[in-house]
């Protein structure tokens, strides 16, 4: 019997509606006022990004007991979506999850980049980025995903959607003119791309 691999859809992202309760999200919330912060870095160098290309404040959400049932969360829902559409070899989540600050009077933003590159961040196969945001709370800080072609795909809007796209694929937070925009970004990955 000959096996026949199975097609994927590298050019699209997948999303989920609701990832978390309201309990989950104030859990969320209330655990993270004791988590410290720090201005956000590029690559995995840790160099200081300018903010023409960055402008955000993270925090790194420790791998512990505390928090461990958010990355169970995280990685189970990048399976399914793997599962759906990708089909890439996936083994675990070695990053810390990031939590990202968008402020519009520091014009928070982060230029068109992809999530892959060298080093651990080569190990990088499916980006996870969960708002923690109402809409209603800013303007602008749109996620958009660009897969070619004229226009960029604008990812959904929402407290608690998740948007899950390959790590390779261009995309960026548009400049926030108003409020705060809050997101929660995870890798998953697997062996180098071959």
């Amino acid at each position: 019997m000959q096996y026949v691999q199975p097609h994927n859809t590298p050019d699209n992202y997948y999303w989920y509606s609701n990832i978390f309760t309201d309990i989950e999200l104030d859990k969320i919330e209330k655990d993270l006022a004791v988590v410290s912060s720090a201005k956000a870095k590029l690559g995995d160098e840790g160099e200081e990004s300018s903010k023409e290309i960055r402008s955000s404040r993270i925090k790194w959400i420790p791998k512990d007991q505390k928090w461990i049932w958010l990355y169970e969360k995280l990685t189970k829902l990048a399976a399914t979506a793997n599962n759906a559409i990708w089909h890439f070899d996936l083994y675990s989540a070695t990053e810390l999850i990031q939590y990202t600050e968008y402020y519009a009077e520091e014009g928070g933003h982060y230029t068109w980049h992809m999530d892959c590159g060298p080093g651990n961040m080569s190990h990088r196969k499916i980006s996870i980025t969960v708002q923690m945001s109402d809409t209603e709370e800013y303007e602008g800080g749109d996620l958009e995903l660009w897969f070619g072609g004229n226009e960029p795909k604008q990812g959904p809007r929402g407290k608690g959607v998740g948007v899950l796209f390959p790590s390779y694929v261009l995309h960026r937070v548009t400049p926030v003119t108003k409020g705060l925009r809050k997101s929660l970004v995870l890798w998953v990955g697997g062996s180098h791309f071959k």
